[in-house]
């Protein structure tokens, strides 16, 4: 079975960082449209960013560009979201997911809140 752990959540004051990481096993992450969602009380699941299955370059929303960064480490099957200059409004548990064409995998999540 694929399985998504994600890690790395926490506790931060706004303008604090937290680094996600999202470790996979039972696949290669390498060949799957990696991605991080989050989703806060109340609100719908929303993309934060995606890396395109062999490739390095990722995509971001436009609400965390320039204070995100995704990368993929492929010797660690790990994908990771390095978060930057946090605010309030990024509290939410957060996904790390596993998608090619209509197979979707997800993780459990990991909560982050940022609170004054």
């Amino acid at each position: 079975q694929v399985q998504l752990i994600e890690s790395g959540g926490g506790l931060v004051h706004p303008g604090g960082s937290l680094n996600l990481s999202c470790v996979a096993s039972g696949t290669l992450i390498y060949i799957w449209d990696m991605g991080w969602f989050r989703q806060a009380p109340g609100k719908q699941r929303e993309l934060v960013a995606r890396i395109v299955r062999k490739t390095d370059d990722a995509n971001y929303s436009d609400s965390v560009r320039g204070r995100f960064t995704m990368t993929r480490d492929v010797a660690k099957n790990t994908v990771y979201l390095q978060m930057n200059n946090l605010e309030i409004e990024d509290t939410a548990i957060y996904y790390c997911s596993a998608n090619y064409l209509s197979t979707d995998h997800w993780g459990q999540g990991t909560q982050v809140t940022v609170y004054s």
